[in-house]
């Protein structure tokens, strides 16, 4: 057997369905786990955002993203295992993705690789963030909404959620990385002071960011789909970007 060293971590895909485009950058993603030498690698994590929404009813999935679960349980039955962490626009999984073999972590979580010490995550809700993204992610982390949403017929509430995430998104603009100011960063400069990490892989922010902290750690992020693919591989020596 091959010797299983890679690693991918991938985020901010966004697919439907306020990500617009869906069909095309579905494809792309498709194509990308396609990609992936299911006899050489070990796992694959996806750091949240992979839906721009996701809402799972006891009873009933989201329509679509057929192509995209299909590629999923190809890696799968491969043996690469496949992790994902909730983001801030898919965090309401109930537990179809686990009935596929894919592990749900909640953010952040160590895993060590080559020896290496990685800590994961999306990177919303880390750190001193601004009131406002507290308050949001505050409320759609409530039990309470859940259940309310729940009980909304899927056709409107889907329709909520376009609504929602597109007027999120024109209102956002291009985001900045505001660098050593950033709350994410000090949170992992916190971290790093009590516990030995080597890589802080999070995406959440919409842009490349490739930084190193005063433990010595490197700090990385990555762009969203929407500007094209991306993606972080380990080949067991060295994290690069592609």
């Amino acid at each position: 057997m091959a010797d299983r060293r890679e690693v991918y971590f991938v985020s901010d895909v966004h697919l439907g369905p306020g990500g617009g485009g869906l069909a095309e950058r579905e494809a792309e993603f498709v194509a990308f786990l396609r990609s992936i030498p299911a006899e050489t690698t070990r796992a694959l994590y996806l750091l949240g955002d992979i839906w721009d929404f996701w809402f799972e009813y006891r009873a009933v999935v989201p329509k679509g993203y057929v192509r995209t679960f299909a590629a999923l349980s190809d890696l799968i039955d491969a043996g690469v295992e496949i992790v994902f962490v909730p983001g801030n626009h898919d965090l309401w999984p109930l537990g179809y993705l686990e009935e596929m073999g894919i592990k749900i972590m909640r953010q952040p979580f160590e895993v060590v690789l080559d020896g290496s010490v990685f800590c994961l995550g999306h990177g919303d809700f880390l750190g001193k963030v601004p009131f406002r993204d507290w308050l949001v992610g505050t409320i759609f982390r409530s039990k309470v909404l859940r259940a309310l949403f729940s009980a909304v017929h899927p056709t409107p509430a889907y329709a909520l959620a376009r609504a929602w995430s597109q007027s999120n998104k024109e209102g956002r603009g291009e985001y900045q990385f505001a660098g050593q100011g950033e709350p994410l960063y000090g949170w992992a400069e916190d971290y790093s002071r009590s516990r030995k990490v080597d890589y802080f892989v999070f995406g959440h922010y919409h842009c490349k960011v490739d930084m190193t902290l005063p433990s010595g750690a490197h700090f990385v992020a990555g762009e969203s789909w929407e500007k094209g693919a991306h993606f972080f591989r380990w080949d067991g020596q060295e994290l690069s970007y592609k």
